[in-house]
């Protein structure tokens, strides 16, 4: 299996595009023409995914939305057909796990050997133990949350220990001492810029996951000039509900195709 960075940095210049589609199905705001499919969210995702899939960096299913619903089967059918149909692209299991360490140890077992998806996100408050089960899998990427988009993220993450808030503790563990397998991403997100800039002076080298461009309003100009890198890429720019929502009819799937392109058109204009 090809690692996760490999897939992503292929992903990136093959499909010229930072975008990340969220694949976060609301079982009440699926389309009524899914209505009488015995596996709808599956559906959904599938016709999403073959109307985007070369205009994608990678994709990134939530897992609370198929818990809540109980298609836990559809997850893994959903990471399987990607896999299966389009093993270019990357998958990111966003599940922002953490836990002491014998508990990690089952939760990356699930992530990465029952769903086998390419990369998952992970909170870091527990510190070493809890992310070393994830990052012993050398092949596989590890996301730490950072800087999040909620507003409320300062509550904790602006907090001075040291000369340093919370977040650039973890920007600086990342770089340092958590990222020996070179598996390691940070979430940062879309709404804080500045913080953007800085992390990305901070960790040159390490991709960030960056969710807030699409409902949560953040500036699409401002993520690319403060958070890519020095060959114009190091970002996964997500989108989930303007993307897999563009459109509420039959027509869903070209709608999210209109809305992918559309995004990646405007990053590209920045890069």
């Amino acid at each position: 299996m090809k690692s996760f960075m490999n897939k992503l940095k292929s992903a990136w210049k093959n499909n010229n595009s930072l975008v990340c589609v969220g694949l976060d199905p609301d079982a009440d705001k699926l389309p009524a023409c899914l209505s009488e499919s015995a596996k709808p969210i599956f559906e959904f995702n599938k016709a999403i995914v073959d109307a985007t899939h070369d205009l994608v960096c990678c994709y990134k299913p939530q897992a609370a939305y198929y818990a809540a619903a109980d298609a836990d089967d559809q997850l893994k059918m959903t990471i399987a057909y990607i896999q299966e149909e389009y093993p270019e692209i990357p998958v990111i299991l966003d599940v922002k796990r953490g836990d002491i360490g014998s508990t990690a140890e089952m939760y990356a077992k699930e992530a990465f050997e029952r769903y086998n998806a390419d990369a998952l996100t992970v909170n870091p408050y527990m510190g070493s133990d809890n992310l070393k089960p994830f990052l012993d899998y050398a092949e596989r990427g590890v996301i730490i949350l950072c800087r999040t988009s909620n507003p409320s993220s300062c509550e904790l993450q602006e907090l001075v220990c040291d000369g340093k808030t919370i977040y650039e503790h973890v920007a600086t563990l990342t770089r340092d001492k958590w990222n020996y397998n070179h598996n390691a991403a940070l979430v940062i997100g879309a709404t804080f810029p500045s913080e953007l800039k800085k992390i990305r002076e901070m960790c040159p080298d390490i991709p960030f996951l960056v969710p807030g461009v699409g409902a949560q309003g953040g500036d699409v100009g401002k993520v690319v000039k403060n958070g890519t890198n020095a060959v114009g890429t190091g970002l996964i720019i997500n989108s989930s509900r303007g993307i897999i929502y563009a459109d509420k009819t039959e027509k869903f799937a070209q709608g999210a195709r209109k809305a992918a392109s559309e995004l990646r058109d405007l990053i590209n204009q920045f890069r």
